[in-house]
């Protein structure tokens, strides 16, 4: 999957406190950057903290998958890009790819399922027909450049 579907979500620098038992980045940081990545993917999406707070909309996880291909030191500065894979009525499938910005190489990725929910009912609910649109946007855009 090239890289310009994608759109950066994230940068950052792994800090030494960061560092497990095996002097390597935990799995927690990585799992809180892809978290970080996925509220920026989403206010590109149309789903700011604004949006979610003035619809009572919120989103809930449903699935992540992630893949660990190189470890991460202290000091090593990252960068995430991220994808909308799939959009469906109450749905969104994502990913993140998170990169060593000296090397270029992509140290890790993770594939997320969400549900768009109502905050009062707490249960899944269509998205609303502007956000789809925009959501398409992307997804079409991924379509073309593959």
């Amino acid at each position: 999957m090239p890289i310009e579907t994608a759109i950066e979500t994230y940068r950052g620098v792994v800090y030494p406190w960061q560092m497990d038992h095996m002097d390597h980045m935990n799995v927690q940081f990585y799992t809180a950057r892809f978290d970080e990545a996925t509220w920026h993917l989403f206010a590109a999406l149309g789903m700011s903290a604004n949006y979610f707070k003035a619809n009572r909309r919120g989103m809930a996880a449903l699935e992540q998958r992630t893949l660990y291909k190189r470890e991460l030191h202290a000091g090593a500065l990252i960068r995430i890009a991220s994808e909308l894979l799939e959009i469906r009525p109450k749905t969104i499938r994502f990913l993140h790819r998170m990169y060593d910005s000296e090397s270029g190489e992509e140290v890790a990725s993770t594939e997320i399922v969400g549900a768009h929910i109502d905050t009062d009912a707490r249960k899944a609910v269509p998205f609303a027909e502007n956000l789809v649109k925009l959501q398409a946007g992307f997804v079409d855009a991924r379509a073309k450049s593959a």
